[in-house]
């Protein structure tokens, strides 16, 4: 089994084949939709190209309905093993709220009663179940305040229905109100400060394939570590990640430096000493053991 080298000094072929694009999804496709797309290009690009490696897949992180803009990551080909780690980090929107009379002169202490837990029940449009849950909002700030609009910075727990969040901040400041634009300028580790379109992407792979020019893609496509920050680490010897490629956990005599701090049953990532990436798992064990389990594999990224 042969491990990835560091990131830094993967191929382009390399790089799209484990990669991360933070797409500024446009108004109009689905997220289903545009994460194809980057994924049909990537396809046709390694075929003419004629690298033997392609990828059959690609993925989102955290669904934009179609009329929704802003921070879509998108996973390229085994990145998108790395899928789950976005349900552990939060996210952020600016969205107007569209209230059906003008704005009451309370509105901004009414919308800070909001942070902390909230009940919501998913729509019935939403490919979950629609049981009632409770999710977090870290700040819930006024912006600007227009006539019959609020412009609000939002920042929660993944899951949240801004729609459902705008519907309920309606019915407390006694106006009724409804979203209107709304933008998610942050998915955790990814903000709206490194945004690239896909017409971004697509000139990028056009310098590679027809002027053998990879550094466009060098600055749009992330290695897929990049997920992986904030995730606690564990540092893991080259014949340990070879046993881990093969379906094996992490043995206590296999790790070669942890981060401090890392609670039982926290999610972690462990990577080679070249800083490549070769799983997740649950630490189940003191990584500083002689011996014993300490991480039971989740997902095999190699």
């Amino acid at each position: 089994m042969t491990l990835r080298g560091p990131p830094a000094a993967r191929s382009p072929a390399e790089l799209l084949t484990f990669g991360v694009v933070n797409l500024d999804k446009p108004p109009g496709p689905s997220s289903h939709q545009v994460s194809g797309w980057l994924r049909d290009a990537v396809v046709e690009t390694l075929a003419e190209r004629g690298v033997a490696s392609t990828i059959d897949r690609a993925a989102h992180a955290g669904t934009l309905d179609p009329k929704v803009t802003g921070c879509l990551p998108v996973m390229l080909g085994d990145a998108t093993r790395l899928a789950q780690v976005f349900l552990e980090g939060g996210k952020e929107y600016v969205a107007v709220l569209e209230c059906h009379a003008p704005v009451p002169a309370d509105a901004e202490s009414v919308v800070a009663e909001f942070e902390g837990p909230i009940y919501q029940k998913p729509p019935r449009k939403s490919a979950v179940s629609r049981r009632l849950r409770v999710r977090e909002l870290y700040d819930l700030e006024v912006l600007e305040v227009e006539d019959r609009r609020l412009l609000l910075r939002i920042r929660c727990e993944s899951g949240t229905y801004v729609r459902k969040l705008c519907h309920d901040l309606g019915l407390a400041l006694g106006t009724g109100a409804h979203m209107g634009h709304l933008r998610r300028t942050a998915t955790e580790p990814f903000d709206d400060r490194t945004l690239h379109s896909a017409h971004d992407f697509l000139d990028a792979l056009g310098f590679w394939l027809e002027d053998d020019d990879p550094e466009p893609l060098y600055d749009i496509v992330d290695p897929a570590e990049r997920i992986l920050e904030g995730i606690p680490s564990i540092v893991i010897a080259e014949n340990a990640a070879r046993e881990v490629a093969n379906g094996a956990p992490v043995y206590a005599p296999g790790v070669l430096e942890a981060d401090d701090g890392i609670d039982h049953g926290s999610l972690v990532a462990c990577y080679t000493p070249d800083g490549a990436a070769v799983c997740l798992g649950e630490r189940v064990g003191a990584a500083d053991a002689d011996s014993g389990l300490v991480v039971a594999l989740e997902r095999v990224l190699v």
